[in-house]
């Protein structure tokens, strides 16, 4: 079950949903970020807002909002400077609590953990948010849209080879992508076939060099951007990469960045962008 984690001086009445119109809330976390946009939750702030748009895409951060720095090392002083009605961060940045707490109320989230389901548990997420924002309606909202829209692209969507899903770290290593990644969640939903039957941690992937694709040669690779700078070069160059048969083959798939570490927004806009990229290369064949 999702760790719905209160920190040290909230009370009760801190976790009550605010109904103030001038309620704001502030994250340093991209997934609950995102999850704050798609149910309309007024959002102060955020962390490292071009890496958000270089690595998430959308929903797009709306002028006005906040860039309180790095993830890392957020700009304190500014936050200060108009506190949020409560911070949102997740227990990879547990140690910055104590300093946040000094600001406003803090409240940790862990949607990816150990032995969990990805796709209830970022369900789960949503539905707190809904609650603790008093936007409930908006949660549930977004909750039916999403299972909706994965109903309507199994349907829709055309047959596939199983798939392995990567990102790049540079250009001899891959993020691959299976059990509790985000992305093997929907293909869950749209009844595809993940070719990663191997294990991963529990952000779902396994960091692999590229020759461990070979061990899938039936497999349709599917590129998730952003790619870093210089990799692209690199792969022109490389006999290991140039002979990948989906490479040989030109069947691989490539597509705009989506969070890997997403919740439901993620998810819907890795399924329209993985149905379309199969139904573009079914139009060609």
């Amino acid at each position: 079950m999702l760790s719905f984690l209160v920190r040290c001086c909230l009370t009760a009445a801190c976790l009550l949903p605010l109904s103030s119109a001038h309620a704001q809330w502030a994250t340093i976390n991209w997934t609950i970020a995102e999850t704050l946009l798609a149910i309309d939750a007024p959002l102060s702030g955020t962390a490292q807002q071009n890496g958000y748009h270089e690595w998430v895409g959308e929903p797009r951060i709306p002028d006005g909002v906040a860039d309180i720095g790095l993830r890392s090392q957020p700009n304190l002083e500014l936050m200060a400077q108009s506190p949020p009605t409560q911070t949102f961060i997740s227990p990879m940045f547990a140690s910055l609590t104590e300093r946040l707490e000094r600001i406003a109320p803090v409240t940790s989230f862990s949607p990816y953990s150990p032995g969990t389901h990805t796709w209830q548990e970022i369900q789960t997420l949503t539905r707190q948010l809904g609650e603790l924002t008093g936007h409930r309606l908006q949660a549930a909202q977004l909750i039916n849209e999403t299972h909706a829209l994965m109903d309507t692209l199994s349907q829709q969507r055309p047959d596939a080879p199983p798939l392995l899903m990567v990102q790049f770290m540079d250009a001899r290593h891959v993020r691959i992508f299976g059990d509790n990644s985000l992305y093997n969640a929907v293909l869950e939903r749209i009844n595809l076939t993940n070719a990663w039957d191997r294990p991963t941690n529990a952000w779902g992937f396994s960091l692999v060099g590229i020759e461990a694709l070979y061990d899938f040669p039936e497999a349709t690779l599917v590129v998730v951007e952003p790619v870093p700078a210089g990799v692209e070069d690199a792969l022109a160059k490389s006999g290991l990469w140039q002979h990948l048969p989906s490479v040989k083959n030109a069947t691989l798939l490539r597509l705009p960045p989506v969070w890997s570490f997403g919740a439901l927004p993620s998810a819907q806009r890795f399924a329209r962008e993985l149905v379309s990229a199969l139904t573009s290369r079914t139009h060609l064949e």
